[in-house]
C-alpha cells in the first residue's frame, strides 16, 4: 500500500523515523491544529491521531486521561473525520487514526473506510481487532487501500507474528514491552532479541512504541528499527509546558 511506499521513501533518507501521536479534542481541536504545526516543523514523518474511546485498553493513564476529557468535551467521530481531512490537506506526511474497535462497528464498518479514504488518511491502528475476529475489515482496508497496522507484543510467538503479518500493511508496531503505554522501556538484550524475532517475522517496516521518551530512547532503537513512536510523552509536554515546547522536543529526539 500507499503507506509503505512512502515511509521507505523517507527511510532512504533517515536512519530511523519519528512517529508521534495525538488524542483528538484534547485539550482542543485547535490545540490538536498547534501542536500537529509545531510536530511537522520538528520534522515528524508520521502522525497517529487517535479517535476517543471510553476505554482504551492499550493507553496508561497520561492517554486514558485525555481521552476522557476529549469525550467530555464532546469530540465525535465525525469531527475527527472532518480535521483528519484538514490535516492531510495542510501537510505532506502520512496521518492514521488509531482507535479502537466499537468506534469502527458503531460508526458502521464500510463508511469508516470511505470517510478515511476521503479524509487521505493512509493506515488505522485498532489494538483490540485480532485478524481471527476482522475478515471484513481487513477486506474494506484493501478495497480502500488504508493499511492495516498490526502489532506484535513480547509475548507474541514467531507462529503468532506470521499470523498477523499476513494480514498487516503499512508497517508492525512493536510494542517495547507488556503493559500500557507511558512508562519507561528498558532496551536490553531481551528487547534486541524480541526486536531481531519482529524481523525475522515481516518484510514490513517496524515501529518500536510504548515507553519512549527521549533522544536516548530513540538512539537506542536506531538501527534495529525503522520508526520510533512517542506517544505520552508529547501529551505531557504539552499539559506541562504548553504547545510552543513541542517543535524544540521534536527537533531534540534525532
Amino acid at each position: 500500500m500507499l503507506l509503505e511506499k512512502t515511509l521507505r521513501s523517507r527511510l532512504a533518507e533517515k536512519d530511523i523515523l519519528l512517529m508521534t501521536h495525538i488524542v483528538l479534542g484534547y485539550p482542543s481541536l485547535a490545540t490538536n491544529r498547534q501542536v500537529i504545526s509545531q510536530m511537522v516543523a520538528g520534522g515528524v514523518d508520521c502522525i497517529e491521531m487517535q479517535i476517543p474511546f471510553s476505554e482504551p485498553m492499550a493507553d496508561g493513564p497520561v492517554i486514558l486521561k485525555a481521552n476522557q476529557e476529549s469525550l467530555a468535551l464532546g469530540t465525535t467521530v465525525a469531527a475527527c473525520m472532518a480535521f483528519g481531512r484538514e490535516m492531510t490537506g495542510q501537510y505532506d506526511i502520512p496521518f492514521l487514526f488509531m482507535t479502537y474497535y466499537n468506534i469502527i462497528f458503531k460508526y458502521g464498518e464500510e463508511r469508516f473506510f470511505k470517510d478515511c479514504q476521503s479524509a487521505g488518511i493512509k493506515g488505522l491502528i485498532i489494538p483490540d481487532l485480532p485478524p481471527e475476529m476482522g475478515e471484513e475489515f481487513f477486506r474494506l482496508a484493501t478495497r480502500y487501500q488504508v493499511a492495516p497496522i498490526l502489532i506484535f507484543a513480547p509475548t507474541s510467538t514467531e507462529r503468532r507474528m506470521a499470523e498477523l503479518n499476513r494480514s498487516a500493511a503499512g508497517f508492525i508496531y512493536c510494542v517495547a514491552r507488556r503493559g500500557v503505554t507511558g512508562k519507561q522501556s528498558e532496551f536490553d538484550d531481551d528487547f534486541d532479541a524480541y526486536l531481531a524475532r519482529c524481523r525475522a517475522a515481516t518484510d514490513l517496516p517496524l515501529a518500536v512504541g510504548f515507553g519512549i521518551r527521549n533522544k536516548k530512547d530513540v538512539a537506542a532503537i536506531t538501527g534495529k528499527a525503522d520508526i520510533a513512536v512517542i506517544g505520552s510523552e508529547t501529551i505531557r509536554l504539552v499539559d506541562e509546558q504548553g504547545t510552543e515546547a513541542v517543535g524544540p522536543f521534536i527537533m531534540g529526539l534525532r
